[in-house]
């Protein structure tokens, strides 16, 4: 076993090198790989082929790295933490509640007659949707230490995402036609929207809540016996509860922020490393997890610039099945 998932964990990191380069040299404007290759290492090369290479897809496929990553662990934290397959950051209303943080950040500030420079709107996005995914668990988590059974927070957690929902209607009937269009475009969702500049907002973000993340995995495996059980073991539920949370936060809320919601990978890509792991032990799943979500969004990444389709759509085609296949298998 442990050769396999040595074998496997080769074979993604290998995917993930190869469909980065790929990603980076596809586009509307055909790039040879050599000069892909010349223009990342500063090579002679024309200048406009370095400016497209480094300045947008170079950009683009990290942040489809980080945003596959970042989904696939927060999902795996969600469905561990919760104790169910179909958790995940947009059924439990995180997402919804980083939606609403950033609705308020960009319809709001209008309505309220306050304006943001360029410089402050990438913090100002990020802080928002960090704020409005923590008060969702903050709510949810609340709401587990009186309720134990695990369905009805799942529910409850959709009734929280529909609630942010009419409030963000709300906002945006009300706000200006200028804010209303930023705000739809931010909500079909896009990994190439993210600047240079923002990355450095967004890669340290994330790395943190991977960081978190990993101090977690003990605590985690002992999760997956039960809280009861857990406790028995000497762990504080409550602290490793809490820092979960604030993984998830980070992570969810950060790629949201950016990138807008983008559906169903932090819902399927932990059973697809789940499958092909076949292991419980997060020291292996949550690694397998964060390789096979950056393999999928780069995937992704590239079917929709080779079809023209928003990358919600790709993302959405692959993780349906997938959904729909767990709940038949768990009946």
């Amino acid at each position: 076993m442990k050769k396999r998932n040595t074998i496997l964990f080769i074979v993604l990191s290998v995917a993930v090198v190869m469909l980065f380069f790929l990603d980076v040299g596809t586009g509307s404007v055909g790039i040879p790989l050599g000069d892909v290759w010349r223009a990342l290492l500063g090579s002679d090369v024309d200048p406009t082929t370095v400016k497209i290479v480094r300045d947008i897809r170079l950009v683009k496929a990290l942040v489809a790295i980080a945003t596959g990553v970042a989904l696939s662990v927060s999902g795996l934290l969600m469905q561990t933490l919760f104790r169910n397959p179909l958790a995940g950051p947009y059924v439990l209303g995180i997402s919804s509640g980083a939606s609403l943080g950033v609705a308020i950040f960009i319809l709001g500030a209008p309505i309220l007659g306050l304006a943001a420079n360029s410089m402050g709107t990438a913090v100002g996005i990020a802080g928002a949707a960090w704020i409005g995914s923590a008060l969702i668990l903050v709510v949810i988590a609340a709401v587990s230490r009186k309720i134990k059974d695990i369905m009805v927070i799942l529910i409850l957690g959709m009734m929280f995402s529909s609630g942010v929902s009419a409030l963000v209607q709300v906002l945006q009937y009300l706000s200006n036609e200028e804010a209303l269009k930023s705000f739809v475009i931010w909500t079909m969702g896009s990994l190439g929207d993210v600047t240079a500049s923002q990355l450095w907002l967004l890669i340290p973000a994330v790395v943190l809540g991977l960081v978190i993340s990993i101090a977690v995995i003990k605590p985690l495996n002992l999760l997956l016996l039960g809280e009861n059980y857990a406790r028995t073991m000497g762990l504080n539920v409550k602290h490793s509860r809490q820092l979960i949370f604030l993984a998830t936060t980070l992570l969810a809320g950060t790629v949201t922020a950016f990138c807008g919601p983008i559906s169903f990978v932090g819902l399927a890509v932990p059973h697809v490393a789940r499958a092909l792991f076949r292991e419980a032990d997060h020291r292996v799943l949550m690694p397998g997890a964060a390789l096979c979500g950056a393999v999928v969004l780069l995937f992704c990444d590239l079917i929709s610039k080779l079809l023209t389709l928003p990358i919600n759509t790709i993302t959405a085609l692959l993780g349906i099945p997938i959904v729909v296949w767990v709940v038949i298998r768990n009946k």
